[in-house]
């Protein structure tokens, strides 16, 4: 999934200018902004449209919430548990997924 968003961000951005507005700091101290290419794009809708991201109100205000695919959440959860080692989270969702299907 990550790999999958660079390079959807690359094809968006390759050869433009980017225009950011660092709107605050996420909890690791890292910058959070507002980018734009010079058309007036907004590259956060379109990763959210893409399905390759999701709102994160706290800096949003909750604008890109009604723009994301249905599941979504969950699917880029379950990724983020699957890359981060966290597998045991996966089978459980695999293992109520097969119990579903079976009824």
């Amino acid at each position: 999934m990550e790999k999958s968003a660079k390079w959807a961000l690359v094809s968006l951005c390759k050869g433009k200018t980017i225009q950011a507005q660092i709107i605050g700091q996420d909890a690791h101290g890292r910058n959070v902004a507002k980018c734009y290419l010079q058309d007036g794009t907004d590259l956060s809708a379109e990763m959210v449209k893409l399905g390759l991201a999701i709102d994160w109100p706290k800096f949003s205000g909750g604008v890109y919430g009604a723009l994301e695919l249905p599941g979504i959440r969950k699917k880029l959860w379950l990724a983020d548990a699957r890359q981060n080692g966290r597998m045991h989270v996966w089978k459980q969702f695999e293992a109520q997924q097969n119990s579903n299907a079976s009824q």
